[in-house]
């Protein structure tokens, strides 16, 4: 069971150890969406997750003999690096088992804490198997990252502090993996005011808590998402009751969504989110669908631990979206002036070029004609439109391509 006794000792376990991570309001998504809404910027906790919560008090409950056999857990990144930060701080050997694909900067910030770092697999659920595998080979005390009621306790401290900041909270969105987050707040909020509401967000990708709730028990899916951090096929069977009891809905995100996310989070608040963080901001445009309109809504962004190759991927992706950034591709006569001519036109429907890709040899006579692929910027979709339909009105059969800068 997870009681208000048991939040509260994982809050005094946590005195000194977590950052002050107060609720920010953001006129912004309060605008798009028609709520109040405040982000809860876990993104920049201590080891840059709200993982250090759940993996630091469940270590403050081992025994001795536990702590001594060492410690070996499984994650995609942002559990490792609290279990790493909270066993150093412990003065405990751990190993971790991370996925082939963590990004870099996770691999590297869980070995800064002095953890033995393995990497296994394609996906969390192959690390865990291995965690597992060594847990039992060399009688090493297993954390599991979500699927154990001591780490969801600390995890749930969140609530806690919301409700400390929004009394008058309405609504709470918390993004779901194996569903340790979310059993944590969810549970630890409707034993502080069983009114409010509590909404988890996986992607769609990867809802295999959103399966198992529909199906009654535990089930595993095949798993294809951007948002690694939650990326499991095998929610936990331990906080999965917890989740049936006190989470009101699932909602599931598509990528794009997430993608779009990024790039609005990074412009309107300056702030790193990774995309699993950034599951509970793009539900914000959802919410109107549940007829939640004027409310108090708080979203948890659970991370920020991303690489710099990953952030100028989201980047890039999201300016095309919009049509903020693109190409278009048009054949030209072999003569002198028809690149400037181009570049008058552009230049006349305020377009700013970026890169330009002259390409003589597209066919074997050069006298049929050369490509030209110009990409630049633009304002949106619209000003992207009037942009190609100059270029025609001029005679030129403009077509835009799909490319990354």
């Amino acid at each position: 069971m997870m009681t208000l006794n048991d939040f509260k000792a994982a809050r005094e376990v946590l005195v000194g150890v977590t950052r002050p991570t107060n609720l920010i309001y953001s006129d912004f998504y309060s605008g798009l969406s028609g709520n109040q809404v405040y982000l809860k910027p876990e993104n920049m906790q201590v080891t840059g997750a709200y993982k250090i919560r759940g993996a630091y008090y469940t270590i403050s409950t081992l025994t001795e003999e536990e702590k001594a056999a060492g410690l070996v857990t499984a994650s995609a990144g942002n559990h490792a690096q609290g279990v790493a930060y909270a066993a150093q701080a412990a003065g405990v050997q751990a190993t971790i088992v991370m996925p082939t694909t963590t990004p870099l900067i996770k691999v590297n910030n869980t070995k800064s804490y002095g953890a033995n770092v393995v990497l296994h697999g394609l996906a969390f659920d192959d690390a865990a198997e291995e965690a597992a595998r060594l847990a039992e080979e060399q009688g090493l005390t297993y954390i599991h990252p979500f699927n154990d009621l001591r780490v969801a306790t600390g995890q749930g401290t969140i609530s806690y502090e919301i409700f400390s900041d929004l009394p008058d909270v309405n609504v709470i969105l918390v993004p779901i993996g194996g569903g340790g987050l979310a059993s944590g707040v969810s549970t630890y909020a409707k034993l502080l005011n069983p009114g409010v509401k509590v909404i988890g967000v996986e992607p769609s990708g990867a809802a295999s808590m959103k399966a198992s709730v529909e199906a009654g028990h535990v089930v595993t899916i095949p798993v294809q998402t951007i948002a690694d951090g939650v990326a499991v096929k095998t929610p936990g069977d331990k906080v999965l009751p917890y989740i049936q009891e006190n989470v009101d809905e699932i909602l599931t995100i598509d990528d794009d969504e997430l993608v779009s996310c990024f790039l609005d989070m990074t412009e309107k608040h300056k702030m790193i989110v990774e995309t699993a963080g950034l599951l509970t901001v793009a539900a914000l445009s959802h919410l109107e669908e549940l007829g939640i309109q004027n409310q108090n809504v708080v979203a948890i962004m659970t991370g920020g631990n991303m690489d710099v190759i990953t952030m100028s991927s989201l980047i890039q992706h999201g300016l095309i979206g919009r049509g903020r950034v693109f190409t278009f591709s048009v054949h030209l006569p072999d003569r002198p002036g028809e690149l400037l001519r181009v570049a008058g036109i552009v230049a006349g429907q305020n377009g700013n070029i970026i890169k330009l890709e002259h390409n003589q040899f597209v066919n074997v006579n050069r006298q049929q004609g050369v490509e030209l692929k110009v990409t630049l910027e633009a304002f949106g979709h619209s000003h992207k439109h009037s942009i190609l339909e100059a270029l025609r009105q001029e005679g030129y059969d403009a077509q835009e391509v799909l490319t990354i800068m």
